[in-house]
């Protein structure tokens, strides 16, 4: 069955954007890239390169983690300010809203239905994992579904910002299983926890 992966960039302090909300990565943006984080990216994972980035770096693998990519109306508006109607188009691109009624980019899915049972559709269907993108909203939304972080921890505190997940979000404490680490030169690291499922879990009784 297909996973559904929050693959995100993190600072140290648990933090995906400042404040505003604004894209942290922009023109005046204050999130550190590296030459070798830049690499690692379209290595191993290529198909999360939004599209003008493919472009600028002649990135055309097909990429083998995802295939599909959520994300909520906040995040897909940081992009459509910035002119691209849809930053993902090698992928099946849904964003989740109750406010929006119609999408500039026709490849783009707009659904305004329940997340959890658009996700738990998705992942009987056949095809690579999912990806989550964010943003907080979202991800605290589809907390129980989640069965892969993959954080992409930058050297970097904010103290206040956008958390990892809404504080909206509902208590439920889960232990999550480091499965591959990957520390760069530059201080950024990619440590992927996967969610233990409830066979790893059982003991044997007999």
């Amino acid at each position: 069955m297909r996973r559904l992966v929050y693959y995100i960039a993190t600072t140290l302090d648990g933090f995906i954007a400042g404040p505003d909300g604004a894209d942290p990565t922009g023109p005046n943006g204050f999130w550190p890239i590296a030459e070798d984080y830049l690499q690692h990216l379209v290595a191993e994972y290529p198909e999360t390169l939004p599209v003008q980035a493919r472009q600028a770096l002649s990135v055309t693998a097909e990429g083998t983690r995802f295939d599909t990519v959520l994300e909520g109306r906040r995040t897909y508006e940081i992009g459509l300010a910035a002119g691209i109607p849809d930053a993902y188009p090698h992928l099946r691109h849904i964003v989740f809203s109750r406010t929006l009624t119609e999408l500039p980019a026709p490849a783009v899915e707009l659904v305004s239905g329940d997340p959890v049972a658009t996700v738990r559709e998705l992942k009987q269907q056949d095809g690579k994992d999912i990806w989550l993108i964010g943003g907080a909203e979202l991800a605290g939304s589809l907390y129980a579904e989640i069965d892969m972080l993959v954080l992409k921890v930058a050297p970097l505190t904010l103290g206040d910002g956008i958390p990892l997940f809404s504080r909206k979000a509902a208590f439920d404490p889960r232990t999550w299983t480091l499965t591959d680490h990957t520390v760069l030169k530059s201080g950024a690291a990619f440590l992927t926890y996967t969610r233990p499922t409830d066979t790893d879990t059982d003991t044997d009784t007999a």
